[in-house]
């Protein structure tokens, strides 16, 4: 086969030091055939590319791994799976058969999981908008609610009026743990005082009482000692309440933010060697519960765990189906999926792997999505061989959020597939077709009409 004329290129060289392996990287690439022992070939040809891809086998091993490290620590631990993070049916519902509660942060994501089956007396609400029909479901069905500001509060207080009885709640806090910048959106400040005063005004309505304490630090947080400065702070305000206004505390939720073994761009060291364990996170936290907590007293340690228990478990398949020149040399691939799917490339440096076997040497490449916005890159600076159309790149790991976050922008969005424990594979989210856009529009009758030549 006569290969295709490629005008020459000429790069610069860039001397300098050797890099600090003393090896080069000229020929080495990553090669995955399966996931699970399911042929890539076999489910794109079956599905389709793109295509989200992700291991039960590998869900199931983080959910254990990581109950397992704070249950042997901690004697009353319960974790809220985190919607937000990833809220497709068949996800939720492993995780909850697995044991988890819900943790929701919207009416609709409440809603979702009310359908799952997931009793309300097992649902965490949390988040800054909460409608007031949604509160008043929730109060009805038992869900432990962390009150966001003010103006919930006095609609939880109509609600305990029309019920005639006092409700339950949780305040959120917002601290300094050390890390920066500070989540200062969301809840009652506690250095300030606003969380003090807060608990003062519900003391004084008489409608309401504080049993818990709920602060999430942020996302993806790459050390332990935040954990500790945040059970510290937390279990001393517990304590002022418990003497101030007599709330005694039935449970402590940290929130969430424990990382996945994704890459963030700008970070040198790899995930394994930059990041603690997650038996290092859950020593740092029973330590700290362990010297603060009064002896004999576990009140419920709830843990919103989300990227942490289902990143690593997913992929995304897409196919190159372009290669070219940029003006400045740079040899670029277009694939059929981009930044509509993985919006978190913006801020993470995924693991690229081939499909096959591909000679050649490695050049700095830049891989595009197929939007026509220029901004959609999946990653601008890569080592790859010469890709032919037709080759397939896996993308991982991008389980947390991007199919939350994916998007009905130009391009329909993907099957998304579980290989189960015994190579099944099952369609958990059927690709979407034009209907799945058009469905919900209305054209008034006047526009119905076929275009017309002319004014």
């Amino acid at each position: 086969m006569k290969m295709p004329y490629e005008k020459p290129i000429v790069t610069k060289l860039q001397t300098g030091w050797m890099n600090k392996y003393g090896r080069t990287f000229a020929y080495a690439r990553k090669v995955r055939t399966e996931i699970d022992g399911v042929g890539i070939d076999d489910l794109v040809g079956q599905f389709g590319s793109p295509l989200f891809v992700y291991s039960e086998r590998t869900l199931r091993r983080l959910y254990r791994q990581m109950h397992s490290a704070f249950s042997t620590r901690y004697p009353n631990v319960v974790f809220g799976w985190s919607y937000k993070t990833n809220y497709l049916g068949a996800i939720c519902a492993l995780m909850h058969q697995l044991g988890s509660w819900a943790e929701v942060v919207s009416a609709m994501e409440y809603q979702k999981a009310r359908a799952l089956g997931v009793p309300g007396e097992k649902i965490v609400f949390n988040g800054p908008h909460k409608p007031r029909a949604a509160l008043e479901r929730a109060v009805a069905e038992g869900a432990t609610i962390n009150v966001d500001h003010l103006d919930e509060i006095y609609d939880l207080e109509k609600v305990s009026l029309q019920l005639g009885r006092p409700i339950h709640i949780g305040l959120r806090l917002n601290l300094d743990a050390g890390i920066y910048p500070q989540w200062s959106r969301f809840g009652f400040n506690l250095e300030s005082g606003q969380a003090l005063e807060a608990a003062k005004r519900i003391k004084n309505g008489g409608k309401l009482r504080v049993h818990g304490l709920h602060c999430h630090l942020g996302t993806y947080l790459m050390e332990t000692a935040p954990y500790q400065r945040q059970v510290e702070k937390l279990v001393g305000f517990a304590t002022d309440l418990e003497r101030t206004f007599g709330f005694a505390l039935e449970y402590l939720d940290l929130g969430g933010g424990f990382p996945s073994k994704s890459r963030l761009k700008g970070v040198y060291l790899p995930p394994e060697v930059a990041l603690p364990s997650m038996d290092e996170y859950a020593e740092t936290i029973a330590q700290a519960l362990s010297k603060t907590l009064p002896p004999g007293e576990f009140p419920r340690l709830i843990l919103e765990a989300g990227r942490a228990l289902v990143d690593e478990a997913g992929y995304l398949i897409a196919t190159v189906g372009a290669a070219k020149r940029l003006a400045d040399g740079t040899r670029a691939y277009v694939v059929d999926a981009g930044v509509n799917l993985l919006f978190t490339s913006y801020w993470y440096k995924f693991n690229i792997e081939l499909d096959r076997e591909v000679g050649g040497m490695n050049e700095h490449s830049v891989v595009y999505g197929p939007l026509c916005m220029n901004i959609d890159a999946l990653d601008e600076g890569v080592a790859l061989p010469p890709l032919a159309r037709g080759t397939r790149l896996i993308l991982s790991p991008v389980g947390a959020y991007n199919q939350t976050q994916s998007m009905q922008f130009i391009e329909y969005r993907p099957a998304a597939v579980l290989v189960g424990e015994r190579g099944q594979v099952d369609v958990i989210r059927e690709a979407e077709d034009l209907s799945d856009i058009t469905r919900r529009e209305r054209v008034p009758t006047r526009f119905a009409s076929p275009p017309q030549t002319g004014p």
